[in-house]
């Protein structure tokens, strides 16, 4: 039988910096598919703005490109959305442009 005791745990501050040191790593990724996303919308002639990408393709990207599990992934991807890092719609995903901006 398992308990909880045979489970350590990260505390609570190293989970939350654990998760933001990877922030710029996933916006980097996250990016070099969107420029990808960009440049097929330029072909086509559509607006380049629509260019997302789903929550499924991100988490497949971060777990192949950084060897994250599903679960770090998803919860990089919640993170970044409460930073306002990236926009949601739906299951859509795009870089949130007006970050830093006033």
């Amino acid at each position: 039988m398992t308990t909880n005791q045979h489970f350590h745990k990260a505390p609570g501050h190293k989970q939350i910096q654990w998760t933001q040191s990877w922030y710029e790593p996933a916006l980097k990724s996250l990016d070099g598919i969107l420029k990808v996303r960009r440049e097929n919308l330029r072909k086509i002639k559509r607006d380049e703005s629509n260019a997302a990408v789903t929550r499924d393709e991100l988490i497949e990207i971060l777990t192949n490109e950084h060897r994250m599990t599903v679960y770090q992934a998803g919860e990089l991807i919640s993170s970044l959305l409460r930073a306002e890092k990236i926009l949601m719609f739906g299951r859509f995903i795009q870089v949130n442009e007006k970050v830093g901006e006033v």
